[in-house]
């Protein structure tokens, strides 16, 4: 028997719910896997250095990866209406973009799509962009803005349902702002493995991760107690909500138009200086 193949994913109820038929064998003829959780800045790291078989990353870490990984057509996150949030403390009158021209906020990865939509908006929208940016891990990001260490905060997944209970407002949504440039859904989080695994067995991994999100769509309650013993005390109305957002069509499949959005994604931000520019087949699957 071979090896199980060393796969790191975020505890978040998006990976959990999408993996736990794998990971717990329920997939005849499935390779094991060794799982290791750890957050989307943590795994983009690990992508670089080329430490896993298999592996959750940002899109925004593609282009300083792709060598020596292959993005899988499946099990990933693209969507409307999820994208990243700036938020500020509570204060008087409309929330105003020009409020954090000089401003440090607080962001979970420089290396992560919610970056790259963050820095594409700011360009457009911050009159002389914003001051310093400090990288924090997302679960602290709200209490930083709350306390009065960060002026803003970027913050990604579960935030999106829960940042009144800090006493924060939203400035801006990174997400209506890429799908009202682009008409394209966000690119969030990717799937990657080796391409030193083989063609063969690279299609038979998208082909298990696929089953996977079947087989959690087709029973949700199989996930439940996966997902919440890996949720952070996540409420499970919250966490019901985190799958329903981030896990849909594009999960199953990127298809057309969510590899359109990953090239556009990353064309755009090579355009501004932020990432290397992709190859014209580096996004291609075996």
């Amino acid at each position: 028997m071979s090896a199980p193949l060393k796969i790191a994913y975020s505890p978040c109820p998006n990976d959990t719910f999408v993996f736990d038929a794998w990971a717990h064998g329920r997939i005849p003829g499935a390779p094991a896997l060794d799982v290791t959780f750890a957050d989307i800045d943590i795994t983009n790291g690990m992508a670089e250095r080329g430490e896993f078989d298999v592996l959750k990353v940002s899109y925004a870490v593609l282009p300083w990866v792709l060598d020596e990984y292959a993005l899988l057509p499946c099990g990933g996150a693209l969507g409307r209406g999820c994208g990243p949030l700036v938020l500020t403390r509570e204060a008087d009158g409309p929330a105003d973009a020009a409020e954090l021209a000089g401003k440090t906020v607080a962001v979970p990865s420089e290396r992560s799509t919610a970056y790259l939509l963050f820095r594409l908006w700011a360009a457009a929208e911050v009159p002389g962009g914003v001051g310093e940016v400090a990288v924090l891990p997302f679960h602290e990001i709200m209490p930083a803005v709350r306390d009065g260490k960060v002026d803003a905060g970027l913050v990604i997944h579960e935030a999106r349902f829960t940042y009144g209970n800090y006493g924060l407002r939203k400035l801006a949504d990174m997400g209506e702002h890429w799908e009202g440039t682009t008409g394209l859904p966000i690119p969030l989080g990717a799937i990657i493995a080796k391409r030193s695994l083989g063609a063969e067995r690279l299609r038979e991994l998208a082909e298990t991760a696929r089953t996977s999100v079947r087989m959690a769509w087709d029973d949700p309650a199989a996930s439940r107690p996966y997902v919440l013993a890996h949720a952070q005390e996540m409420d499970q109305a919250v966490a019901d909500q985190h799958i329903g957002l981030y896990v849909n069509e594009f999960t199953a499949g990127l298809g057309e138009e969510g590899y359109a959005a990953v090239r556009g994604l990353l064309t755009r931000a090579a355009a501004e200086g932020l990432v290397p520019p992709l190859g014209p087949d580096a996004l291609a699957f075996v």
